[in-house]
């Protein structure tokens, strides 16, 4: 008996020491589409129905509007209190995308497209510059990725499935983990640039002069578009991590990244050179800027580490030191635009706001209007129209008098 007590305790002595222990978690299995088919899978069709937004783009009598990682819905807005969607263009991967005269750009996950939209009807693929966006794969709802493979292709999706294993209480496991991000916005200015067209606060790309550019989540990438349909790549500038957007203003870029705002001069747009920055709490933003402001908006409580969402205001009159002027709280704000001095914040689910930012000081105290039923995401203001995007569709608002703003418009979006 006491034999058979000494062993029981040596196996349990045993057992707490061990340095083992079994993990059960989730593995999200890639699943590819190789290059050779994404590379030949640029088709265009009728009109469908917008399922999940993304960017937003105006251009002309027409508003682009990104499926996220799907392609692009093409909408006739010769009268914006009709419109009209006529086309839609399939492109996995693409995220963002811009105009000029008759050509479309997009990314392709990898790759950039340039797109002749100049006969609706006769939609075409005229160049691709393939391998000039890293490498990315799409967001996962919770686990961890198994090994990428990139010669394998791209990364559409996953299957997911639980694995268990015996794994050394020290072992790091090799592979990701995350958890589910936003995806509706990854989130270009509001200042149109010759034949250009014009994009929202959340946008990746832009254009000046005769230049394309992009941003990925570190660095700017120049394309040469002096030949529109033949984009070429011209240089790479390394800028900081997490970049997000860009926005145009004044011969200048804007860049917003997840740690604050950088600005470049474009005086020689062939080689944009560093100003200043402005450095603000870890946070996803985008910026707009008019006159001697730019307005920056930080939204906490998600994967990008703020805790508090807000409108921060920054005096640009000295560019070379930007600095904090005016912080407002807000809830959950993702895009913006400015349209002289009328300030546009989509602050998530708590709708769209509406202020009055001629005193920059003042501007909780001036709000114009507020919608709180709408869960907005982003915006492009065109002087008198405002294009509004959101979970429940694309919007269009008459802000010729402020007095009286009225909805012109509403596309809907149907989920899944």
């Amino acid at each position: 008996m006491k034999n058979l007590l000494f062993i029981a305790i040596l196996t349990l002595i045993i057992a707490s020491c061990s340095n083992t222990i079994e993990e059960t978690y989730k593995i999200n299995t890639p699943v590819y589409m190789t290059y050779d088919e994404l590379r030949s899978s640029f088709k265009v069709g009728n009109a469908e129905d917008i399922i999940q937004p993304g960017k937003i783009y105006f251009k002309g009598d027409y508003i682009f509007v990104n499926e996220f990682q799907k392609g692009i819905h093409i909408i006739n807005n010769t009268n914006p209190s009709n419109p009209i969607i006529e086309k839609f263009i399939e492109i996995p991967g693409s995220v963002d995308m811009a105009v000029k005269g008759d050509m479309l750009y997009a990314d392709s996950y990898v790759d950039l497209l340039t797109i002749d939209i100049s006969d609706l009807d006769n939609i075409t693929e005229v160049d691709r510059d393939s391998n000039v966006f890293p490498y990315i794969i799409p967001v996962f709802e919770d686990g961890i990725v198994d090994i990428i493979e990139e010669n394998k292709g791209v990364v559409v999706g996953y299957t997911v499935s639980e694995r268990t294993e015996t794994v050394e209480t020290n072992q790091s496991f090799p592979f990701f983990w995350s958890s589910k991000v936003d995806v509706m916005f990854d989130g270009a200015g509001v200042e149109a640039m010759g034949d250009a067209g014009i994009g929202g606060s959340m946008a990746r790309f832009t254009l000046y002069d005769d230049y394309l550019y992009i941003v990925d989540n570190a660095a700017l990438n120049l394309f040469d578009i002096s030949n529109n349909s033949n984009p070429y790549f011209s240089k790479r500038i390394a800028i900081s991590w997490d970049i997000e957007t860009i926005f145009p203003y004044n011969q200048m870029l804007f860049i917003g990244s997840q740690s604050g705002m950088y600005v470049y001069s474009l005086q020689n747009p062939a080689n944009p050179e560093y100003i200043s920055e402005f450095s603000h709490a870890s946070a996803c933003d985008p910026v707009v800027v008019e006159g001697n402001y730019a307005y920056v908006t930080l939204r906490g409580g998600n994967l990008c580490g703020a805790i508090n969402s807000q409108l921060d205001v920054i005096d640009i009159s000295y560019i070379e030191n930007p600095r904090l002027l005016k912080t407002y709280a807000m809830k959950e704000p993702y895009g913006l635009g400015i349209d002289n001095s009328v300030l546009f914040i989509c602050d998530g689910d708590a709708g769209l706001k509406i202020y009055d930012a001629t005193d920059v000081m003042t501007i909780d105290s001036n709000m114009l209007a507020h919608y709180p039923d709408l869960n907005a995401f982003d915006v492009i203001p065109l002087g008198s129209v405002l294009l509004m995007i959101g979970v429940d569709g694309l919007y269009q608002y008459d802000y010729s008098d402020l007095d009286n703003i009225t909805l012109l418009s509403h596309i809907p979006i149907y989920s899944n």
